[in-house]
């Protein structure tokens, strides 16, 4: 089969900060993504867990995207200010993707 080159982006970002970031992603020409709740992790301050919160306030979610590379830099200048005043991470790693039209 044939493969072809993509980028893939993984975006953790506190949980209240989910709608502006698809907001971002939306106004940056990202057709497709994934979020999912972040069930926990280590981080600089130290080890932590969704479990026992009460609301969504204190959680995380993960954005996953996968996009053709001249796409990128429109992203994560969209993505970026969020980013950067809140609790997150951003990772860009290579991927091949099957059905590039699709991206």
């Amino acid at each position: 089969m044939e493969m072809h080159k993509a980028k893939r982006v993984e975006i953790i970002i506190e949980a209240p900060m989910e709608r502006r970031l698809t907001e971002a992603l939306v106004a940056a020409g990202v057709t497709g993504f994934t979020i999912l709740p972040v069930l926990g992790g280590s981080g600089r301050s130290g080890v932590w867990s969704r479990e026992g919160q009460v609301s969504r306030a204190g959680g995380m979610v993960a954005f996953i995207c996968i996009l053709k590379e001249e796409r990128l830099d429109t992203l994560l200048k969209r993505a970026m200010p969020l980013v950067a005043h809140h609790i997150g991470v951003v990772s860009v790693t290579d991927c091949d993707v099957m059905r590039a039209e699709r991206f």
